[in-house]
């Protein structure tokens, strides 16, 4: 699933393509992505300009001139695409969106959504959601605040979207490297050393991933040569069974509820 590296590389890039770009054309392969019914759907969004692009946590916003908000969260296995109008792709579209310079297309909606909501809606939906890693208002003293009192693991907690918004289970996995401590340590029994090296490890592991792309390695457009990039820079995600770049342990692969999580168990201790 997209986070928040991801979510902010599509949303530079799209930003750069269809900010100020007014709506020329709506398409909807699948009425259960959207929230209202389609002729409305379309309706509003026809002769709208989008002015600028947000992200909140995990999902984009799309203000529109109208005051209303395009809200998207692909969820898992969503992905974005921009090209050409009428370009013939090999999987279904489930919403496109068109504007003069090229078309944005929602595949793989089957959980996510594009949801027109007015401005108070989507804050009330927003509101439900934590901090963003980079609130200027979120200090280590804060940041350590929003764990207190929680009785779960490093990585379930980390993971909450009510805790710290936009950190899933690959980011999760790689700021707990980062920080030399296992994914599956207590919350309650970390000291005030362990949270100062998360907030360190949360910022320098979310800037590093979104300088290369993200992890997902789902491109933008055809050319997009970013996206991705940040895949063969994980250190334990998705490394079940290798060599751990750092010592030469072997990376250890486990679960946490429902959740896989990824560790070595040389640098990473503390649990």
């Amino acid at each position: 699933m997209p986070e928040w590296p991801e979510m902010e590389n599509y949303r530079k890039q799209l930003a750069a393509r269809i900010a100020g770009q007014p709506i020329i054309s709506v398409q909807v392969t699948r009425p259960k992505s959207i929230n209202v019914p389609l002729e409305q759907f379309q309706a509003e969004l026809l002769g709208r300009t989008v002015w600028f692009v947000e992200r909140r946590g995990k999902m984009l916003v799309f203000h529109l001139d109208s005051g209303k908000r395009l809200v998207l969260h692909l969820m898992l296995g969503g992905l974005i695409q921009f090209g050409p109008a009428g370009e013939q792709l090999e999987r279904t579209v489930q919403v496109s969106i068109e504007f003069p310079v090229g078309e944005m297309r929602f595949i793989g909606l089957r959980l996510g959504y594009v949801h027109l909501l007015t401005a108070k809606e989507t804050e009330v939906l927003l509101g439900k959601l934590g901090p963003d890693p980079f609130d200027k208002r979120l200090t280590l003293e804060k940041f350590t605040q929003r764990f207190a009192g929680k009785r779960g693991t490093l990585k379930s907690t980390l993971v909450d979207q009510q805790v710290i918004s936009g950190i899933g289970n690959c980011y999760a996995d790689e700021i707990a490297f980062e920080a030399g401590i296992r994914p599956d340590a207590r919350v309650s029994e970390l000291d005030p050393q362990a949270w100062e090296r998360l907030y360190s490890a949360m910022h320098e592991v979310l800037i590093d991933a979104l300088s290369h792309g993200g992890y997902m390695e789902m491109p933008l457009t055809a050319d997009d040569t970013l996206t991705g990039g940040y895949n063969e820079r994980c250190r334990v995600y998705d490394r079940g069974g290798e060599s751990c770049s750092v010592c030469g342990d072997t990376i250890v692969q486990s679960e946490i509820g429902s959740r896989k999580m990824f560790y070595c168990p040389t640098c990473q201790k503390e649990r």
